[in-house]
Order: structure tokens, then sequence, then C-alpha cells
């Protein structure tokens, strides 16, 4: 049996998408900029996406950037608000648990003369809200902070944060990415106060090469990339029109069975943790058991819906990651962006994982396609392969 668990590195794309991208492809390649039939055609389909985009965030179109993914709406938001904004004053906060495409962007503004406080969390990777208060002055441009932990699968408050943030510094904008939470949670930005979200279509079943960054009306950023104007100027280059048609037909699909599909994640996830804590030395990170007085429906409820992070006590993360996938089931050892720069995780750190469990880690993350079934069969290869794994590092 094949079991693909790794849906917070990539999705598999929907059928919809494919069939609508060879479309654009064979039939409809226009120019989005000509201005003739062929060019109107392709056109339609950028602002199709952008109505599809505000419609599940409850937005309007004008505010949506179309950008190639999560890096690139990442860097825009981080270094073109800073760069906007840096009159008002030269002060950001983050986190410490933040994905690449965000922590780097940050380095390099330091690099510029930008001043960055990186917040710590809680032992279930979540800001404390008392600490980012008192982290805000009045030079405080940006706050950044994730909505779902792409590691270990934590919630950030993000409305409470959003309060905390305009509450104590009105003019200071709110940058969320929420790339591992669209499409999993419900988030309205406009409706709770975040000011801009990026998001990536190859983690809600589109191509790579797709996503857009929301930005609130009247937000100050300087673009990033510059040439033709396309997009009002504020993301020049020709569109990449059969990846953004893609990216629509596959929030649509999302769209139709969102509750019903967050609800089947969960199950997944519920199933799967009871299966992992009745095996022997198998540590669940990040979930709030204690926080929900032993009752694990609850706790689980309060993590994201589709990724477990799991230490396996005397077994090292990379050796089993491959004989699992020996079997079958394909999983990760952190997130799939550092891959090629392989380093303890700082979200481990961050929510104080046990120091012989930093290398021992890994991540099950889950789609709406897997089934109780699969689930089933890795609980057993898993409890199968602990005791033959870790007698092989002993020696």
């Amino acid at each position: 049996m094949e079991c693909y668990f790794d849906n917070a590195a990539t999705t598999q794309v929907f059928d919809g998408a494919i069939s609508v991208m060879e479309k654009v492809m064979r039939e409809d390649y226009g120019n989005p900029s000509s201005r003739h039939q062929k060019g109107y055609v392709a056109e339609q389909y950028v602002t199709g996406a952008k109505k599809t985009i505000a419609k599940a965030l409850k937005c309007k179109d004008s505010e949506i950037i179309l950008t190639s993914g999560g890096t690139e709406s990442n860097n825009l938001a981080l270094i073109g608000i800073a760069e906007a904004n840096k009159r008002a004053g030269k002060h950001i906060i983050s986190t410490g648990i933040e994905h690449a495409s965000v922590y780097n962007p940050l380095i390099f503004l330091e690099e510029q003369g930008y001043e960055v406080t990186f917040l710590g969390t809680d032992a279930y990777g979540r800001v404390r809200v008392e600490e980012l208060k008192a982290a805000i002055r009045p030079d405080t441009i940006l706050v950044s902070i994730m909505m779902i932990n792409n590691e270990v699968g934590a919630v950030e408050p993000i409305e409470e944060l959003a309060k905390i943030v305009h509450g104590t510094n009105p003019k200071t904008i709110f940058f969320v990415d929420a790339i591992q939470g669209f499409m999993k949670l419900p988030i309205f930005p406009g409706r709770i106060g975040v000011d801009a979200l990026s998001v990536s279509g190859h983690k809600i079943h589109g191509p790579k090469g797709s996503g857009f960054l929301y930005l609130r009306d009247k937000v100050k950023i300087r673009p990033e990339i510059l040439g033709g104007g396309q997009q009002k100027g504020m993301r020049s280059g020709t569109e990449n029109v059969p990846a953004i048609a893609g990216l629509s037909a596959a929030i649509e699909e999302y769209s139709k069975n969102f509750s019903a599909n967050t609800e089947h994640l969960y199950q997944l996830k519920q199933a799967f943790i009871e299966g992992l804590l009745s095996m022997e030395e198998v540590v669940v990170h990040a979930l709030p058991l204690e926080e929900c007085e032993g009752d694990l429906s609850k706790a689980v409820r309060k993590t994201a819906p589709h990724v477990v992070s799991v230490g396996f006590t005397g077994i090292k993360a990379e050796v089993f990651l491959h004989a699992l996938e020996e079997r079958g089931i394909y999983v990760s050892s952190g997130s799939a962006c550092s891959s090629n720069h392989p380093a303890i995780s700082g979200t481990l750190e961050s929510i104080q994982v046990r120091k012989d469990l930093l290398d021992s880690t890994l991540r099950f993350s889950f789609c709406e396609q897997n089934t109780l079934e699969q689930v089933e069969y890795a609980l057993e290869q898993i409890r199968e392969m602990l005791p033959i794994y870790r007698k092989i590092r002993k020696y």
C-alpha cells in the first residue's frame, strides 16, 4: 500500500486543475496583456482567479496579487512593506518558528539596518500574547506571524494577535503566512485585522509555481519585481496563466467540501495519534494534552488538522524516513524547503523538545484524499519496525 503522508511539503494536483491548465496551454495561450481576443480570453482566467480567491477570503479582488508561490509572496510582503514604510520606523517583530521563506528575508532586512525582534513560543508552539504586546513599540512597522506552523502544526491565535497589534500600535502592519492554513481552517483577513496574507498553490492541490498575496487596501508596499506594470505595477511580468487557472480550479474544488475535508483530516489525525501514543517511547510534539486534561479529541482540535510531529526515541530520523519509504510510506524529517540545508530545527528547539529527539523526529502530514486504512497500515508498519531499528541504532 502506498501512503503519501507528506502533504505539508506538496500535494497531488487536482484533476480539474490539470484539465484547465492543459486547455490554457493548448487553446487559450494568449498573453493577458495583448489587445486581441486571445489576450482577452487569457485575461479572463487572471481576473477570474482573483474573484475566486476573493470569494474564499471574503475580500475584494483588487486586494489580491498573484505570485509564483509562497516564497515570492512572503518576500514581497516582508521586504516590500518594510521598504515602503521605513520612514515610520525600522522595527519588525516575528517569531523563532517561521518558515525559511520568512526567516531569511527578515535576516536580509536586518542586514539592511532594520531591527527584528524574534518572539519565543510556549511548549505547544504558540506565541505568548503578552510577550507580543510588550515587544510592540512606536517604531514597529510590521509584525509577521504564521497561521499554522509547518513542522509541528501549532495554530496561532491570529485574531487575538491582530487585536493586540492594532490595539497597541494602530499603524503597525500585521502580516500572516497562511501557507499551511489556507483551506485547512477558516480565515477571513479583512474581518479579523490581518493586513497581508500569503498562500501557495501547491499546498492545496494546485500547481507548483502558483500563489498569491492578499494586501489590504491602502497598505503601502514597494514592488519587488519591476517591468511592464502588470497587476497595477505591483507584480510585473507576463502572468503564468496556466498556473493561475490551475490555482483557481483547485480553490473552487476544495471550497465545495471545506468543512467536510477539515473534519476528515481531524479524524485521521486523531486515529493516528491514538495509535502512536499506544507505542513505547513515542512522543507527539506540540499536542496540548495537559491543557485539555487528557482529552485527546480536544487537544487534537487545538492544533492543525493535517500535521503530526513525532519523536521516536532511539531512532535517527533520516534512517527511519527511508525505512518507511521502503514500505510505501512517504514522510518528512522537517520542512521540505530546508531539506538541502540540514540542521537542528529551530521550531523543535523553541518548543523545548528533548535533545535526544531533535534528530529523531518525523513529520506526517495528511490531505483529504488519505484514508483511515492508510493510517492503520502506517501504524502497523511503525509498530513492527520500531524495535528493529532501535536495536540497530544500539550497535
